[in-house]
């Protein structure tokens, strides 16, 4: 195993840094863009997103940068709570998880600033707008298909990945009685065939470590999510010894898709197993945008990629997270433009590590800082108190 070179990542590092102030400011209001040269839009996920990386770059700028792009949200935000897809554009509306990100951005920010009642407004807007967000009213929050970063592909009822971000955003707020109702919720199992009376589905799949997609009512895909995953192992809402045997079988099905040729890295794609033409969950439009090993059908991501490092770390993998930065810090290298020493790309094929994304990604560049400082620190910024907090109930 290749061992890991301290120089190196403290150059990928000064990198991503240049990346961010490049993309500090876009055609749309002098707010951020999304990626170096595509993507100029200042999206609200990927921005959210990027303030993990921002909040452990020490960068006064990044921060007030970020700071205007919160507010603006804010500003644009819907009569009823919901945050837009778009930070500048108030109509652009839709999405299942720019909320919670929101919520959760809040909460890093102002345990970044002191700042605790920082847009406290319309944090509480956001909280009802989510609380409307559950079918049964109860606790876990249901989304329409497409509606969160996966945009071509389906997530039906309740998704893993928002309701991971929903729970942790509950933490790191303080709204711990909820959260703790929550993580009940989640941890039922899926429910297959027959619903007796009064029982209620959730996300914990029988027969795997892991949890389950998405899962309503009868209905369930027990395909694996990284992100979702890697955030319930960094919440804590997967206990000690369920990381463990989440990461073991991750790290086993990737042996195995390698010796298959279905994964050119030695680090996860975002999704697998693949779908396939055939197969029930098989939409005809995959067949354009979203074939087996590619987009969010299994590519590998390198935003995901940071979380997945930083869940080793707080499951005290610290070897692993190690050997797995070292792999992300190979794929930031690779770009389409090849003047570049770092592309922080958007995406790559699992089965031949070609970059098929953008170049200057923003969340390429911001969960690459925020997993190198995890790995460095052997601690995760943020989460290290959710887990706390879930831990005392």
């Amino acid at each position: 195993m290749e061992a890991i070179n301290w120089h190196e990542i403290e150059e990928a590092k000064k990198a991503a840094i240049e990346v961010l102030l490049h993309n500090m400011h876009g055609p749309f209001h002098g707010l951020p863009r999304t990626a170096g040269w595509g993507y100029p839009e200042p999206y609200t996920r990927d921005l959210m997103f990027s303030i993990f990386g921002i909040a452990v770059s020490g960068n006064q700028q990044l921060t007030d940068s970020i700071r205007k792009v919160l507010q603006t949200l804010a500003k644009n935000q819907t009569e009823h709570g919901h945050i837009t897809s778009l930070v500048h554009d108030k109509d652009d509306r839709g999405a299942s998880d720019t909320t919670p990100l929101f919520l959760l951005g809040i909460g890093i920010f102002r345990k970044l600033t002191g700042e605790n009642d920082f847009l406290e407004d319309a944090v509480k807007k956001a909280l009802t707008w989510m609380e409307y967000q559950s079918p049964s009213d109860r606790y876990m929050v249901a989304q329409q298909p497409t509606s969160d970063w996966r945009d071509e592909q389906w997530v039906v009822g309740y998704g893993l990945f928002v309701n991971t971000l929903a729970y942790s955003y509950l933490r790191l707020l303080g709204l711990n009685e909820r959260a703790a109702h929550m993580s009940r919720e989640m941890k039922r199992f899926t429910i297959e065939d027959f619903i007796p009376h009064h029982v209620h589905e959730g996300l914990k799949v029988k027969s795997k470590p892991y949890y389950a997609f998405w899962s309503y009512k009868v209905y369930c895909s027990e395909r694996f999510d990284l992100l979702g995953n890697s955030i319930a192992i960094l919440s804590g809402l997967a206990s000690a010894s369920r990381a463990e045997n989440i990461i073991e079988w991750i790290e086993h099905e990737c042996a195995l898709m390698k010796e298959r040729g279905d994964l050119a890295a030695d680090i996860p794609p975002n999704f697998f197993p693949f779908t396939l033409p055939g197969d029930p969950d098989w939409n005809p439009r995959y067949e354009h945008f979203n074939m087996p090993g590619n987009y969010h059908n299994g590519g590998i991501w390198p935003f995901i990629c940071g979380f997945y490092v930083a869940a080793l770390v707080a499951a005290k993998k610290y070897k692993l997270a190690e050997q797995k930065l070292v792999e992300l810090t190979k794929l930031v290298r690779l770009s389409k433009d090849e003047t570049l020493s770092f592309g922080f790309n958007e995406w790559i094929k699992a089965q031949d590590g070609k970059v098929m994304g953008v170049d200057w990604q923003t969340w390429s560049a911001a969960l690459y800082l925020y997993a190198a400082k995890c790995v460095q620190d052997r601690n995760t910024p943020f989460f290290d108190e959710i887990r706390e907090q879930n831990s005392q109930g």
